[in-house]
Formats: C-alpha cells, structure tokens, sequence
C-alpha cells in the first residue's frame, strides 16, 4: 500500500516478470522480497499468483522456454538428429545456468515439487513444446496415435539426465540417455 493508502493495481504479467528477474539475480523467488520490489504487499502478490510454487513454475517454464526457442533457431541438423541436437543445446545451456542451478542446490525438495508435480504444469509445457519439435521434424511425422506418447517419453527420458542428481543422488550417463532417447524417436516413427 501506498502513504494514500490506496492499493497497487499489478497483473500477473507484471508479477512473471518481476519473478524471472529475481530468479536470475538470485537463484530462487522469495516472496516477501519479491513483493517489496513490486511495491505491493505479500498478500496481493498471492491474490495474484495463488502460490509459491505455481509462481515458480510459471518462472521456470519462462526461462527454459527461452533457451528452447533459442536451441530451436540454431539447431543445423534435420530429422531426428535434429530432435536430438535440439535437447543437446537445450540441455547444456540449462546445466549452464547459475541461478538454474543454485536453485536446485539451495531448494532440492522445491524443485522436486515444481518440475515433477502435474499441478504445477511444468512438465505438461515441456511435453506440448516436444511435440511442436517432433512435429517439425522432416522425414517424420510419427502417427498421431504414438505423438503423445513419443514425445511424453522423450521428455522423461531427457528429465531423468538432466536431473538424477537431484531424484537419485548420482548423475546419469548423458551417452546412455541419448541411446534412450533415439531409441524412443526410432522405434516409434
């Protein structure tokens, strides 16, 4: 609130934004600290975003749907090599990313929550983007029937390497994940 009393108006666009700049300054959304630098108080900034982790997981899809578009626009490679370039990019530039990564160390329980829980919907954005890639592959396309499926099972597939540390403790074999990965997109054409 203001000296006048009145109350902030803020959408939750404004609120995204505002969170993705504190996620890559910090490595994580602290709501109080968030709202201060909203000028709105804690508890407009949750009448907008109804939560911590579904905030967070607006953020991540945010930042990680970037970094998608981009591995998109630069990938050279057509076909399923072109699929599999795609996540190479992608997944060098998210194991890259310090505040990516400070968040999973300093939040590992969080990060559980936000990227593998349904209701966040982190995942579901993740599945829908890899159909679009599938969906742009020349030489394809893989049935209708099988496209949900393909590109659900890619997505687990790539999550299980990119995050086993954070599920299992130890890191996984990225040549064993591609050989999964390629397998999926092969076998199922």
């Amino acid at each position: 609130m203001g000296s006048t009393g009145t109350r902030r108006v803020v959408s939750q666009d404004q609120v995204l934004r505002g969170a993705c700049r504190f996620f890559l300054r910090h490595g994580r959304v602290d709501m109080d600290a968030l709202a201060t630098s909203l000028a709105i108080s804690r508890a407009t900034l949750y009448r907008v975003v109804h939560s911590r982790d579904g905030l967070l997981a607006d953020v991540l899809w945010v930042l990680a749907d970037r970094l998608l578009a981009r591995a998109r626009q630069e990938r050279t490679n057509g076909g399923v090599e072109g699929v599999l370039e795609v996540t190479r990019r992608f997944v060098a530039e998210l194991r890259a990313a310090d505040p990516f990564r400070a968040f999973l160390r300093s939040e590992p329980d969080t990060a559980t929550r936000v990227l593998f829980n349904a209701s966040g919907g982190l995942h579901r954005r993740a599945v829908s983007a890899q159909k679009e890639i599938l969906l742009e592959v020349d030489g394809g396309p893989w049935s209708t029937a099988t496209l949900d499926q393909v590109a659900f099972l890619y997505v687990r597939i790539v999550e299980s390497a990119l995050y086993a540390e954070l599920l299992t403790g130890a890191p996984l074999d990225p040549a064993l994940a591609e050989t999964a990965a390629r397998t999926v997109l092969l076998q199922h054409r």
